[in-house]
């Protein structure tokens, strides 16, 4: 049974030029040091306000290696004790109670397995999911963080979609640290 209050987000941090990594998986060039007098602070009281929205967690195999990755160099682990779940058909190392493996149909993930337990369902990554995700019709909004660096050549943040995706703009917001976040509400589908 479907939630219909239930929302899917795909939330991506990217290069200006469109790219969530570099082509060898590497993400170094997230840290980057702009400075923008005018934009909005992230203090964690906003941060925690914010990360406390966020019912659950799905990502594919290689965002969660990252993720173990980010926490082996004493970064922590990103998603709290929020539910995650990890699309993969790769045996990969369970090592949190919070982290629960699927292998399948998306579309019926989606709306049987997640929508009816979850409010505010986050795609966090990467690229050929959140992609299939929207081809399919599944998410209701994307949140784009744009960082303040062209890196020429990587993943793209967006693959292999074969038909229009119509937005509409909910959102823009600048920070101090020259990230831009964009909120868009997915319209529809709009054919090739």
């Amino acid at each position: 049974m479907t939630n219909a209050s239930s929302r899917v987000t795909v939330h991506m941090a990217a290069s200006l030029d469109g790219f969530i990594a570099r082509k060898d998986g590497s993400v170094d060039w997230m840290e980057t040091s702009d400075e923008f007098a005018d934009g909005h602070t992230m203090e964690p009281e906003f941060v925690e306000a914010f990360l406390n929205t966020i019912d659950c967690y799905v990502m594919g195999s290689r965002s969660y290696e990252m993720a173990l990755n980010f926490e082996a160099r004493g970064l922590g682990w990103v998603y709290g004790n929020k539910p995650t779940f990890v699309l993969t058909s790769r045996k990969l190392p369970e090592v949190r109670d919070t982290v629960e493996f699927y292998s399948g149909d998306l579309v019926q993930f989606v709306n049987t397995h997640l929508r009816s337990r979850f409010n505010n369902i986050w795609f966090a990554g990467g690229n050929v999911l959140c992609s299939e995700c929207l081809r399919l019709g599944l998410a209701d909004e994307i949140c784009y963080s744009i960082l303040p660096i062209l890196i020429g050549d990587g993943i793209p943040f967006f693959s292999n979609l074969d038909k229009d995706i119509a937005l509409h703009l909910m959102e823009a917001k600048a920070y101090k640290s020259g990230m831009v976040e964009l909120r868009y509400k997915v319209s529809g589908n709009t054919g090739k």
